[in-house]
């Protein structure tokens, strides 16, 4: 690479400290709170449940190295930590963002089995299975990822940096872990959740009864993969797209305007795949009864707490939550709603 291109941290910078001033609170609360109702208020495990509970991990997990990225990044490029940390920062990335992508494909492949061969779902699907899944996925990616921990802080205009390539040879490597991260991380993933929609639409198509029971946990189930193919649209796909034109570009030696215009559609893109940590919540409300009713017996243990503690009689019992505020059951809104009660 024979010319080098100043780039602008403004536009950067500032992108990336608001981003994540929001997707740290909401990110991190959001997930701690399903974390903690996944395991202390979900006594039957289900694979369901077993994938839910490894997303949020990851998501936690995650968000927990945000503020020192908004440390480094409101010093101005800055970084104060250990370089140990700041490897751990990258890698912590990538962990989150490909652990996300296999988990939810996991999910719509248990969906689709649930949907298309329901009378084979309880032999093929068990907990034990998910959970090795869950362990594979975990192991697969840590070891793909490694690569990323050769990328420590590094010294530039008088300052240690982090989250930057510093050379040439460190550009060819991200050049090349990329047709990893790409195939494996998000096209082969993404077949996947568009061959289950599709069967799952083909399916419902061929039903005679959609009004009833079935049918109904038939269209909640295509609700929770559109809602994952939503994510992947908005969060994986653009990043992705973004990366690769980005990488080409640099290995290429394009020119100066043309690796400025990529930077900055780069680090939108990287915004949003970083936000997809906030979107989760909402994907464990859609994915089955199971976390729901916990949320609910939640919020309604703590109303009835709240009338012992003010001198209520106990042969009062107040209305659920969702009845004395006219939540309806089944909506987003009491499901945002039970997070900060």
């Amino acid at each position: 690479m024979n010319q080098t291109c100043e780039e602008s941290e403004d536009f950067k910078y500032l992108a990336y400290k608001v981003t994540y001033c929001v997707v740290f609170p909401i990110g991190f609360i959001s997930n701690s709170v399903a974390l903690f109702v996944f395991l202390r208020h979900t006594p039957k495990k289900t694979a369901n449940t077993v994938f839910m509970t490894n997303l949020a991990i990851s998501d936690v997990g995650f968000s927990l190295t945000l503020p020192f990225r908004l440390v480094y990044f409101f010093r101005g490029g800055q970084w104060d930590f250990p370089d140990w940390f700041c490897r751990w920062c990258v890698f912590s990335f990538y962990v989150n963002l490909y652990t996300s992508v296999l988990f939810l494909t996991g999910l719509s492949v248990l969906r689709y089995i649930a949907v298309v061969h329901p009378i084979r779902n309880k032999s093929l699907v068990t907990v034990w299975r998910a959970r090795l899944s869950c362990f594979a996925i975990w192991v697969f990616v840590a070891c793909s990822s490694i690569p990323f921990l050769s990328t420590g802080s590094i010294e530039r205009h008088n300052k240690m940096r982090c989250f930057e390539p510093g050379n040439y040879k460190s550009w060819h490597l991200i050049h090349s872990l990329n047709y990893v991260g790409v195939s494996f991380g998000f096209v082969i993933p993404f077949i996947i959740i568009l061959v289950c929609y599709g069967c799952i639409i083909c399916k419902l198509i061929k039903g005679r009864k959609i009004g009833n029971r079935r049918g109904n946990t038939r269209r909640r189930s295509v609700y929770l993969i559109a809602v994952v193919l939503s994510t992947f649209l908005l969060c994986f796909l653009p990043y992705h797209v973004a990366r690769t034109v980005h990488l080409y570009a640099k290995v290429l030696n394009e020119s100066c305007p043309v690796i400025e215009f990529l930077v900055k559609v780069l680090v939108i893109s990287l915004c949003l795949a970083t936000s997809n940590s906030c979107f989760n919540p909402l994907l464990y409300y859609f994915a089955g009864e199971t976390f729901r009713t916990a949320i609910r017996r939640v919020s309604d243990r703590r109303t009835l707490g709240s009338f012992s503690n003010s001198g209520v009689s106990p042969s009062f019992r107040p209305l659920p939550l969702e009845n004395q505020f006219g939540f309806p059951k089944n909506r987003t809104s009491f499901f945002l709603f039970s997070f900060f009660v």
